[in-house]
């Protein structure tokens, strides 16, 4: 390590709050379903299809964003990224129908993981070993903050203005995020890598990885489970008993606040214990909070989603430590195989639990979700013993 790297600071809360400005274009238009629906006469697969959309475009762009990221960098990809996720966001405020919407929604979601492959890349990178493992969480902490105030903030803003504004917020905070990520230190380990046969090669690679693709496999099934949730547990609490505004379901949202709680303990424990412990444990409390919320009482099901969302959050620790741990060259691709499955079970998950929702309610809802945490630790359980992330 040379003498500018030891000089180079790396503050977690800088990794946080780019975290937390990112991740608040991904979720924020959840809270603002019901308000979606009722405007434009749909139901709750296609308003589902908002947040589909981000997440299948972050799913397909998330490889190419790698392979972005391991040729120019990644500090200068996290840059740009933000300062290119502030444009969809002022389309999105003049869209007039939800085919317009979706679209920008989804060109939104191809700028989104240049901030979150290429700042993973960067910390597994640049970070010396000591501090590697609080930055990770600190980053992910972010994300769960970002999350909450998207959903929280996006709700309040349509309840006093409409969900045009909440998009104006978004193309703010991007700002914001553009100007911050110029406080990252220059790369020091950074090695360009461009060449299309070396492209193939560490493809070829990763695919072979048993450990990567078992972290692939858990990644697609515990975002299934979140999006699932939120999207269909706003549509819940707006019908009967429960009639909750915009306002309302957005603060049910804070249960996204325990994550910040929950999330930096993960580093200990990653570091003491491995992945996949931490993942059996994550999968336990996200399997017992999902039955909770079967109970009619609005406490119940928020203390339910409560520990659901904390399962999910830490199983999320636990993978992304894990594709860390499964390989050693090309990361900003293997991040990036990562989030396509990641994403690519949102996106699927946005449209599947529509159906599942409209066909059998929530009960129907939740057993679709818990069967793919346990799922989920299954895979992991068997994969990372086999791989190299155990």
């Amino acid at each position: 390590m040379t003498g500018t790297q030891n000089a180079a600071v790396y503050p977690p809360l800088l990794f946080a709050a780019l975290g937390t400005l990112v991740f608040l274009n991904v979720y924020a238009p959840q809270s603002l379903l019901p308000l979606l629906a009722h405007e434009f006469h749909a139901g709750a697969a296609q308003v589902g299809a908002v947040i589909g959309a981000t997440m299948l475009a972050m799913a397909l762009a998330s490889p190419l964003v790698g392979v972005l990221a391991d040729a120019v960098g990644r500090r200068r990809t996290v840059i740009w990224a933000f300062a290119l996720l502030s444009l969809p966001a002022v389309l999105a405020v003049f869209a007039h129908n939800l085919p317009w919407l979706t679209a920008v929604r989804f060109l939104q979601g191809l700028f989104i993981p240049g901030v979150m492959v290429a700042l993973n890349a960067y910390v597994a990178e640049e970070v010396p070993l000591t501090g590697r493992a609080r930055a990770l969480t600190s980053y992910v902490t972010g994300t769960v903050l970002g999350g909450f105030l998207g959903r929280f903030l996006a709700g309040l803003v349509a309840h006093w203005s409409s969900w045009h504004g909440a998009f104006w917020m978004l193309a703010l905070s991007s700002l914001a995020g553009f100007f911050l990520a110029r406080q990252l230190p220059q790369e020091h380990a950074f090695q360009s890598s461009s060449d299309p046969r070396a492209i193939l090669g560490h493809l070829n690679g990763h695919a072979r990885n048993r450990g990567l693709l078992a972290t692939c496999g858990v990644g697609f099934l515990i975002l299934f489970t979140l999006v699932g949730v939120f999207n269909t547990l706003t549509l819940r609490l707006a019908g009967a008993p429960y009639h909750l505004n915009t306002a309302q379901t957005g603060l049910i949202f804070a249960v996204y606040l325990l994550g910040v709680v929950v999330t930096p303990s993960a580093g200990p424990l990653l570091a003491a214990r491995g992945p996949r412990v931490a993942l059996l444990s994550a999968v336990t409390a996200s399997v017992l909070g999902l039955l909770l919320t079967l109970a009619a009482p609005l406490p119940l099901i928020v203390a339910g989603v409560a520990a659901g969302a904390c399962g999910v959050f830490l199983s999320q620790s636990a993978a992304l430590a894990a594709v860390q741990r499964s390989v050693t060259e090309a990361r900003s691709l293997a991040t990036g195989l990562y989030h396509l499955a990641y994403y690519g079970g949102a996106a699927v998950s946005s449209v599947v639990t529509g159906h599942v929702y409209e066909a059998g309610g929530w009960p129907a809802v939740v057993r679709l979700v818990v069967g793919s945490m346990v799922l989920a630790g299954v895979i992991g359980t068997l994969g990372w013993r086999q791989g190299k992330a155990a």
